[in-house]
């Protein structure tokens, strides 16, 4: 090296003075310098001090530790500053002015290709306005950045009430002799997680007498997917009609509610697919089912075909007993005002507001008592009958057997202003009172204050129905002159709902009979009297 530069010095010697040799140089190792910053600069990109996730790099990272070191722009021109949120299950937002994310620590970066994956972020706003895409750092830390996860909903899923529920459309087979729905859909569209769902068509969960069914979500190349042999242009429904049906108040509660509200969307079009089918049950309900569909309804189980429909809703939509959750601001969607108009209009009711008594005009409000004749009797029914007359009321006797025509006792609790009985399966007629009218529940001894106001209480008002109720004491049950006062059946009632409910069943509701202190149920009776002038 040293050879040659003295043979180069003579050239330039003879060229360029010393000084000028000394600037030439500078200006040379500038425009070298300005060469690599611009190479650098184009390549900026494409170049990583660490290898990306997937490439080697090991993951065993703490997610508290991966969040200290998450550094974003908070505003073009200032410093970066660390977000630190030590909350594994709360979303931090991660962003810059140029929407760039970068967490990191000694041996990850994960660069704006990763959140990429992420699409249909929600959107929360930085303090400089602009719109900041919001991500969870688990999954940011946990997933590769070159893998692109689809998110597949469920089809069946558990109610709040704990009822089964599943929704589908598509190429939808049923095949009744296994009790098995299949939804077929091309291999890349089938799910990689659970694609298959056992169910019970009934609002109750873990009900007898109510069959399971299989949902399957299958590829369309398996072999073993039977084939349609009739196929559907409407949408079906698949329930069962076992479980508590043939109870006056589960027929209402568990079926006939459940059904108007999950049949509303189809207005009528739509077929109802019933396991479990009971003939005596179609038969008493014929005029309320001919008003939710306008076709026959299928006893599914004994069906040899393989039906095939575009859509399909297997279980049905429950809210509470005799409740239905409105939508806010939807007038045209199921509630339960809707759901007594449409109650009115298929029994022909002609009331729909309750009398509101004046002063002194004469006006005699009618008043029912559900009698009972096998349990919870009310022994002393004439004393109340003569008690309610003396305050000015009509009196009208009624018990609601199963054999009743039910469009002729629907007109006549219609006619009524109040309705009184002890808690039990009579109560539900009062879906057919009249806006404003009163319900007045005799409790009896057994702790079941809670089943009183969920079956009767609580969906009163929903009904814009008053609601009282008359709990009885020790003295007015027939438990008191059997076991005795100081028995734990009396003393101690939640010892044996310990015991489950047929052991409560047993005592509280099948062998308990009611003898009313006619001088307190007098106030409860002017109660409602003044309820119906206000």
């Amino acid at each position: 090296m040293h050879v040659r530069a003295k043979m180069y010095d003579p050239i330039l010697s003879k060229s360029f003075s010393q000084h000028e040799r000394k600037r030439l140089g500078v200006s040379a190792l500038i425009l070298c310098l300005v060469f690599a910053l611009s190479i650098c600069s184009t390549f900026k990109n494409r170049m990583h001090p660490l290898p990306m996730i997937g490439d080697g790099v090991d993951l065993d990272v703490s997610v508290n530790a991966a969040e200290d070191f998450i550094l974003i722009d908070i505003e073009k021109g200032k410093s970066s500053k660390p977000i630190v949120n030590n909350d594994s299950n709360s979303q931090t937002s991660i962003g810059t002015n140029e929407n760039r994310v970068q967490i990191m620590n000694t041996s990850a970066i994960i660069s704006q290709q990763t959140v990429g994956n992420y699409t249909n972020l929600p959107i929360s706003t930085s303090e400089t306005g602009e719109n900041v895409p919001v991500v969870n750092v688990t999954n940011v830390i946990s997933r590769p950045p070159e893998i692109e996860t689809k998110k597949v909903e469920p089809i069946c899923r558990v109610q709040e009430t704990m009822a089964d529920y599943c929704e589908m459309e598509g190429d939808i087979r049923i095949q009744p002799n296994s009790t098995t729905i299949y939804l077929v859909t091309p291999p890349s569209n089938t799910p990689n997680t659970t694609n298959s769902w056992t169910m019970q068509p009934y609002p109750r969960k873990g009900i007898p007498y109510v069959k399971h069914w299989t949902v399957k979500w299958v590829s369309d190349e398996d072999v073993n997917v039977p084939k349609c042999t009739q196929n559907h242009t409407l949408p079906a429904m698949l329930f069962s009609l076992g479980g508590f049906s043939g109870n006056y108040f589960h027929d209402f509660a568990d079926l006939i509610t459940p059904l108007y509200t999950t049949s509303y969307r189809f207005k009528r079009d739509v077929h109802f697919l019933a396991s479990d089918y009971k003939s005596f049950w179609v038969a008493k309900f014929q005029g309320l089912l001919e008003k939710l569909t306008v076709h026959e309804i299928v006893a599914i189980d004994k069906e040899k075909q393989v039906h095939c429909y575009d859509k399909l809703v297997a279980g049905l939509i429950y809210n509470q007993e005799l409740r239905i959750k409105p939508v806010l601001g939807k007038s045209n969607e199921p509630s339960m005002g809707n759901f007594r108009r449409f109650l009115r209009k298929t029994f022909s009711l002609e009331r729909k507001s309750a009398i509101r008594l004046k002063a002194r005009d004469g006006t005699r409000p009618r008043l029912m008592v559900i009698t009972r004749k096998r349990t919870r009797i009310l022994t002393n029914e004439g004393e109340i009958t003569g008690v309610a007359r003396k305050l000015g009321y009509e009196v009208v006797l009624a018990e609601a057997t199963s054999s009743s025509n039910m469009s002729r006792f629907a007109q006549v609790v219609n006619s009524c202003d109040v309705l009184v009985g002890i808690h039990g399966a009579g109560l539900t007629n009062m879906v057919f009172l009249p806006d404003n009218a009163v319900l007045i529940q005799i409790v009896p001894l057994g702790d079941i204050d809670r089943f009183a106001k969920l079956d009767f209480e609580n969906p009163s008002g929903d009904m814009n129905i008053k609601y009282l109720d008359y709990k009885i004491r020790e003295n007015e049950s027939s438990l008191s002159e059997k076991y005795g006062k100081d028995h734990p059946v009396l003393r101690d009632p939640s010892s044996f709902h310990r015991n489950g409910w047929e052991g409560l069943k047993t005592i509280y509701l099948d062998n308990q009979n009611v003898t009313i202190d006619v001088h307190r149920f007098k106030e409860t009776l002017a109660k409602a009297l003044k309820l119906l002038r206000h």
